[in-house]
C-alpha cells in the first residue's frame, strides 16, 4: 500500500549516537499558553490563528492510551480555550483502518484521526475517506516543517496529513541499580549486548523484558538489527517489497535477534511470559523492583520515559538510556510517526490540523515528556530535559535524512494489524527463534499478498 515516494534516508539523531550511554534528566510538567480570544473571527496567538468555533463539536480519535491520551488532551483543551469549540477524544483500536471504517461505515466517522502508520493514511486516502488540508494548515506545514516529513504526510502529490508527532525507535532503557549489582556497563555494539546480557541474567535479573503481545515492538526489534546489519539500500528495498522476505539479508538479520530471544533466560518470564507482556508492562516492569527487577532492560523509543513516569523510578538516576547497539557497521536509527487527517471537510477540522501543525500545541506536549515534534518552530526549552532537547534537536538538524520504520510503510494487512501479517509472524518467531526457514516463508507469503506482488 506504501507505493508513493518519500524519504527514507537514514535519521542522523548525532547528538545521540555519539554520546553513547546516554542519561535523561526527569520529566517535568507544564500548561498551555494563557492567550485569551481576539477581538472579531480569530483567536490571535503567538503562532496561529485559529477561527471561533463557539458551539461546534468535534472528535479526534487515536490509539493513545494512559498518559500519552492525557497528554494529548490537555492539547485539545488548548484548542477548545482558544476557539470556543468541545473536543472528544475517541480511543482507537488498531488495526486503525478498521476501526475507523467501523465508525464511517456506521455514519459517525471522528473529524480527525491520528494515524500512526503511513499505510494507513494512504488507505484512508485510497478508501475516499481523507480530506485534504486545507490552506491555513498548509501554510503551517509550509513554515515548519521539512519537506521530508510533509512528503510522508502526502499521498499522490496531494497533502492529507499534519505529522504531529515523531519518535526515535532506536533506544534501549536500563535499570541502572540492576546494571551497578551486575556490574554492566551500555553496550555499544550486538556482541556486547549479548555479552551483558548474559552477565545481567546469570546475576539473577533477566536481561530484557520484550513486549510479545504487542506485535508493533517486534517489528522494531528487526527494523534495527535489519537496519544496522543489511544497511540502507537494503532497508528501502524490502520496506518497499522489492526484494523478498526470503533474501538471505532477512535470514540474517533473523538469526541475529534470535541470538537474543532464543535465551529463554534472557527474557522476562521467558518466551511465554514476553508473549504475555504488553508494552506499558514492559517498561513499568523493568524499573520497579529496585536492583531486582523483572527485567534489566527494555528496548522502544523515547516515548518509553512516559511510562516510566508511571513508576517511582527517576528518569535520570534509576533509569538510564543508550542507543540501540550496532549490529553492522553503524549503529541503527529508526523514527516513526502519528499523522494526522481530517475525515470531514468541516472548519472545525481544518482548523484543529492547522493548530496540531502549529508550535503552539507541540510545545503543550512536549513539556509532558515522552514527546518529540518533527515541527522545527518549537522552542527547545519546551523539552523538560537534555537528552529530550537533544533528540529534538538531532531531529530537526536531520532535515529530510530519515529512515522511517518499515512495518509503518506497509500496507496495514502487513504492517499493523494485530494476530495477522508481520506481527504474527514475528510473535511466532519470538515464540520458536529457531525457525528462521519457516518465520521468512510467512512473512513473505503475507507480504506478497498484502503488497500484490
Amino acid at each position: 500500500m506504501r507505493r508513493h515516494g518519500t524519504s527514507r534516508t537514514t535519521l542522523s539523531w548525532a547528538a545521540l549516537a555519539a554520546a553513547g550511554a546516554l542519561t535523561l534528566g526527569a520529566c517535568g510538567g507544564g500548561d498551555g499558553g494563557k492567550d485569551q480570544p481576539a477581538q472579531g473571527g480569530a483567536v490571535q496567538t503567538p503562532g496561529v490563528a485559529l477561527p471561533q468555533l463557539n458551539g461546534e463539536k468535534l472528535a479526534v480519535a487515536a490509539v493513545w492510551t494512559g498518559p500519552e491520551q492525557e497528554n494529548f488532551t490537555k492539547v485539545l483543551k488548548e484548542f477548545e480555550k482558544r476557539t470556543g469549540a468541545s473536543v472528544t477524544f475517541v480511543p482507537a483500536q488498531d488495526p486503525i483502518v478498521t476501526f475507523l471504517g467501523s465508525k464511517i461505515a456506521g455514519g459517525a466517522p471522528p473529524d480527525v484521526a491520528l494515524l500512526p502508520q503511513v499505510g494507513a493514511l494512504v488507505s484512508a486516502v485510497q478508501n475516499k475517506w481523507a480530506q485534504p488540508v486545507g490552506p491555513e494548515a498548509q501554510a503551517q506545514l509550509d513554515k515548519n516543517y521539512s519537506a521530508g516529513w510533509k512528503s510522508l504526510g502526502a499521498v499522490g502529490g496531494t497533502q492529507y496529513g499534519v505529522y504531529y508527532k515523531a519518535a526515535n525507535k532506536s533506544l534501549i532503557w536500563y535499570n541502572a541499580k540492576a546494571f551497578e549489582a551486575a556490574g554492566v556497563k551500555p553496550p555499544a555494539t550486538w556482541k556486547e549486548l549479548l555479552t551483558a546480557a548474559d552477565t545481567l541474567s546469570a546475576s539473577g535479573v533477566p536481561a530484557v523484558s520484550v513486549a510479545g503481545a504487542d506485535g508493533w515492538t517486534l517489528t522494531d526489534w528487526f527494523e534495527n538489527v535489519y537496519l544496522s546489519q543489511a544497511g540502507p539500500e537494503k532497508y528501502d528495498q524490502l520496506a518497499k517489497h522489492q526484494i523478498k522476505w526470503t533474501d538471505d539479508s532477512v535470514k540474517q538479520a533473523l538469526t541475529t535477534l534470535g541470538e537474543l530471544f532464543g535465551r529463554k533466560d534472557f527474557l522476562a518470564g521467558g518466551p511465554s511470559g514476553a508473549l504475555s507482556t504488553e508494552f506499558p508492562k514492559s517498561v513499568t516492569q523493568t524499573f520497579t523492583g529496585g536492583d531486582r527487577p523483572a527485567a534489566a532492560m527494555v528496548y522502544e523509543g523515547d516515548f518509553v520515559a512516559v511510562n516510566i513516569a508511571q513508576t517511582e523510578a527517576k528518569v535520570g538516576t534509576d533509569a538510564l538510556v543508550f542507543p540501540f547497539p550496532a549490529v553492522g557497521a553503524k549503529a541503527p536509527v529508526v523514527s516513526g510517526g502519528d499523522v494526522a487527517v481530517a475525515l470531514k471537510p468541516s472548519k472545525g477540522a481544518q482548523a484543529l490540523l492547522t493548530f496540531l501543525a502549529s508550535a503552539d500545541a507541540a510545545a503543550i506536549q512536549a513539556r509532558e515528556g515522552g514527546f518529540i515534534s518533527p515541527n522545527k518552530a518549537v522552542d527547545m526549552a519546551a523539552y523538560p530535559n537534555d537528552i529530550q532537547r537533544d533528540i529534538a534537536k538531532a531531529l530537526i538538524a536531520a532535515g529530510d535524512d530519515f529512515r522511517f520504520d518499515m512495518s509503518d510503510q506497509a500496507p496495514a494487512a502487513f504492517g499493523g494489524t494485530p494476530g495477522a501479517g508481520e506481527w504474527k509472524a514475528l510473535q511466532d518467531f519470538l515464540a520458536n527463534p529457531s525457525d528462521v526457514a519457516g518465520t521468512q516463508a510467512k512473512l513473505e507469503a503475507d507480504a506478497a499478498k498484502a503488497y500484490g506482488n
